[in-house]
């Protein structure tokens, strides 16, 4: 893992860590509060040998010394020592338990032994400390003479004597404070390794990478507004999104430069990761830079196009690939320029069936000789085999990735979904992707219970949207009709004549490339 890495992990959990540590650091001063408080005294002692001869026999007792002092402080924490000072003190404890509370030790080098006793009262402290001194001092005189008539060569004596101490040595405030931030912190840092190493989901531009080399024709932030208007002609024409969908036009234009055929189809691996609004964006998007459009909703499970829109959803594409009506009848207009759509009209029991279809193949072929470009919204990848049945005879597919919802391996899935059906993969949209932070771009089942594109059905007036506002229709009675997979009986509406598209299709040649 580089540098870099280290630094992404931490800017993406910086909030997990910063809790962690906040945590720490209470659960540090939480233990401070509820520890009992301990006094700690001590006592020094001089060890020095009893020898008035020359200067070498005081340098040879000098070393003699300080090698026997690190016996004397081992000796301190015996029975031998601790015994007497219990017996002094008449403590109710045994040496092994009074053990626990004194210490001693001995700087190198020197003849000074400080012993150190602990209790929850600052005077026994004292006391304790001052009694194991002194018993340390009568035990070294009796372990270093042979019999009651000689002398002990060694002589230990008192120079600071045990004091009761001011304030408790224990709880250290400060040190378990910040011994909990270290540890929360460590804490926080494991935790987000854990993390990254458990979440699948695509982020940003780095965990796409891991998965694919699929180059990424766009990024489209995260807007808030984008659920009230999600439509590229209700955003400002210097937005953020709406530059976006510029940005995926234009990349889409290089992408398709060297094929005549005009069909681009959109699909993502689950619901709700933003393919028709992609979808119907795009088409705007291009039809904004003059080009003929056709806006298809492939989508015969769940259509969304025709509520985004505030079309007529009742006949579409349904309708023309059981030979119902022409296309040309049911294509809509939309806005002030060449944009028109192809509503999925009424849900088909075989939506499969029908978009595999030599009719489908047909109507495609027939949309392409009229537009500059033929826009397909379809269903994700993985619920259903639609999209990857309609890949076939599409020059390109479109993949948007929903960032913080679509998991690496579902993509891995759909893209190889695609790759085995022969589907060229034009490039893939980066959604919902994050403003700031290091995800910034640039810096199971499916059914018709819910929707999974958006919240917000778009009811355009014609004023809003600019396409004719619409009235009661008219009924007029359509025959039965099959195709090859079976009977399709639909509910027998067109539009009225008023409103009925016109004969000829509408959009123009399709420009020179």
């Amino acid at each position: 893992m580089e540098i870099r890495d280290l630094v992404t992990l931490a800017r993406r959990n910086w909030l997990l860590i910063l809790s962690m540590s906040l945590v720490g650091i209470l659960l540090g001063g939480l233990f401070s509060l509820l520890e009992k408080p301990t006094y700690t005294s001590e006592t020094e002692l001089f060890v020095a040998i009893q020898n008035t001869g020359s200067v070498q026999e005081l340098q040879q007792g000098n070393t003699f010394t300080q090698a026997r002092v690190q016996s004397y402080v081992k000796a301190a924490t015996t029975p031998v020592v601790l015994q007497p000072a219990i017996d002094s003190l008449g403590l109710e404890v045994r040496p092994k338990e009074l053990a626990g509370r004194v210490t001693a030790g001995a700087d190198l080098n020197t003849v000074l032994i400080t012993i150190r006793a602990s209790d929850s009262s600052p005077v026994q402290a004292a006391a304790l400390a001052q009694a194991v001194g002194e018993s340390l001092i009568d035990a070294v005189k009796t372990l270093e003479t042979t019999s009651p008539d000689e002398t002990s060569p060694v002589r230990l004596s008192v120079i600071t004597p045990a004091v009761a101490p001011d304030s408790p040595s224990a709880p250290n405030t400060k040190l378990s404070l910040l011994l909990g931030a270290v540890l929360g912190l460590f804490a926080g840092v494991g935790a987000s390794f854990v993390r990254r190493a458990t979440d699948t989901k695509i982020r940003g531009e780095e965990d796409l990478r891991t998965v694919t080399a699929t180059p990424i024709l766009a990024g489209i932030a995260n807007d808030p507004a984008a659920s009230e208007r999600p439509l590229l002609s209700q955003a400002a024409p210097q937005s953020p999104r709406a530059e976006s969908f510029r940005q995926l036009r234009t990349n889409l234009q290089f992408a398709t430069l060297a094929s005549s055929n005009g069909s681009i189809l959109v699909t993502s691996s689950m619901p709700g990761e933003g393919k028709s609004t992609t979808a119907i964006n795009l088409a705007i998007a291009c039809a904004q830079a003059g080009s003929s459009v056709c806006l298809i909703d492939a989508d015969l499970r769940r259509p969304m196009i025709g509520d985004y829109l505030g079309l007529e959803n009742a006949v579409g594409l349904s309708t023309a690939l059981i030979k119902a009506a022409e296309v040309s009848d049911l294509l809509q207009p939309w806005g002030n320029e060449n944009l028109y759509v192809l509503t999925s009209g009424r849900i088909p029991p075989n939506p499969s069936e029908l978009l595999g279809s030599a009719e489908m193949k047909e109507l495609l072929a027939e949309l392409e000789r009229t537009f500059d470009m033929v826009i397909i919204d379809t269903p994700p990848l993985l619920p259903v085999t639609d999209a990857a049945v309609l890949a076939q005879s599409v020059q390109g597919a479109v993949m948007v990735v929903g960032a913080q919802r679509t998991k690496r391996l579902e993509l891995e899935r759909s893209l190889a979904s695609l790759e085995m059906v022969g589907a060229r993969v034009l490039g893939i949209v980066l959604n919902r992707t994050a403003i700031k932070g290091p995800d910034a771009y640039g810096g199971g089942s499916y059914g018709y219970e819910s929707r999974s594109d958006g919240q917000l059905s778009m009811q355009q007036s014609g004023t809003e949207s600019g396409h004719s506002s619409r009235e009661d229709v008219t009924v007029s009675q359509l025959r039965s009709a099959k195709d090859a997979a079976g009977h399709l009986m639909f509910t027998e509406t067109l539009l009225g004549d008023d409103q009925r598209p016109p004969a000829a299709f509408p959009g123009r040649p399709r420009n020179d490339r």
